[in-house]
């Protein structure tokens, strides 16, 4: 899949996830943005693709607010002329006792995860309507939307959420040929993967831990002109750890 003058922005792109997807657009010949509040980890990213050849545009951006989402669109149409796919990545969780949750803390995870959604896909969706292909968004869910640990409310509620805006998306935009997908990753190691043991291996059915990689496979699937047939979905990638069976011994 070829993502030659397709130009692709990730919010959160400066580690972890967000980075390890823009880092395979970049592969793919797409100019990249990296959508990034912390300066230091978006320019990293920017400097390691282009140091392997890629073209990429840091955008210091706080994804809470309307006024710099606003300006991210803009700048990007500035500077490649159009805006192909969007891949809605960042976000935050904190995991505190139900009791101890703040209602600011509430609000700023809500605001971080779930707004920037609508916020990034609606202005987003203005320039992509001008294309004459239409364009792709992708929402970076969680499989935390479909299932809990204690103490994960404010994460889970947004979580939920993106999974059900996705589809709602996908059904407003459909005329404007735009295709609207989420993907929920489950356990995907960002730290030293050489540390994981095989208990936490053989957790899974795939008998792996995830790599930011593997989500970044998805997301190229999802958003590559040829597979326009797939919209309004929610892609598990998980290694299978959500439809394992554990029982106690």
């Amino acid at each position: 899949m070829s993502f030659s003058n397709k130009t692709v922005i990730v919010t959160g792109a400066g580690k972890g996830i967000g980075k390890g997807i823009a880092l395979a657009y970049a592969e793919n010949g797409a100019n990249v943005i990296v959508a990034e509040m912390d300066e230091k980890t978006g320019s990293q990213t920017v400097h390691t693709i282009k140091e392997q050849g890629g073209e990429a545009l840091f955008v210091q951006t706080d994804v809470r607010k309307e006024t710099e989402i606003i300006s991210l669109m803009e700048t990007v149409n500035q500077a490649y002329g159009r805006i192909d796919i969007l891949i809605n990545n960042a976000g935050k969780g904190v995991f505190k006792p139900l009791f101890d949750l703040s209602i600011e803390e509430w609000d700023d995870v809500i605001q971080t995860n779930l707004r920037s959604v609508f916020l990034g896909s609606r202005e987003a969706a203005k320039y992509m309507m001008q294309n004459e292909e239409g364009g792709a968004i992708v929402n970076i869910a969680s499989t935390r939307a479909i299932m809990s640990e204690p103490n994960s409310e404010s994460y889970a509620a947004t979580k939920g959420g993106i999974v059900a805006i996705t589809h709602a998306l996908a059904a407003s935009l459909s005329n404007e040929r735009i295709t609207v997908n989420a993907i929920s990753p489950g356990w995907i190691e960002t730290g030293d993967y050489a540390k994981l043991s095989k208990t936490d291996h053989e957790q899974h059915f795939s008998k792996r831990v995830g790599k930011p990689e593997d989500i970044a496979r998805a997301c190229l699937y999802l958003t590559a002109k040829e597979n326009d047939f797939v919209t309004g979905i929610n892609l598990v990638v998980d290694g299978g750890m959500t439809r394992k069976m554990i029982y106690e011994e």
